[in-house]
């Protein structure tokens, strides 16, 4: 069978088209951390909650980037890696 592009983009090493997976740790306590800043909103609690979900958000997406199943998991780390950097330097 030849890998063409459009499978190293959307296949994982077992040939499954794979575009969305079960979130691991890093993408669970993001969730979790911005769900409790909303209840959450003001005070040194919200500013830990912030820095935590950054972080695990910018951990999730650097696994994908450079350990992601396909092209298209590479490029979704890469995309939203993209995105914290910009949403910081804009609102710095």
């Amino acid at each position: 069978m030849e890998n063409t592009l459009i499978d190293k983009t959307f296949r994982d090493s077992e040939g499954k088209i794979v575009l969305a997976q079960m979130p691991n740790l890093p993408l669970i306590v993001w969730i979790v951390t911005t769900l409790l800043a909303l209840i959450f909103t003001s005070g040194k609690i919200n500013t830990v909650l912030d820095v935590v979900a950054n972080g695990s958000l910018f951990t999730w997406a650097w696994l994908e980037l450079f350990q992601g199943v396909n092209y298209f998991r590479r490029a979704l780390g890469l995309a939203v890696l993209i995105g914290i950097i910009t949403l910081k330097i804009q609102y710095s």
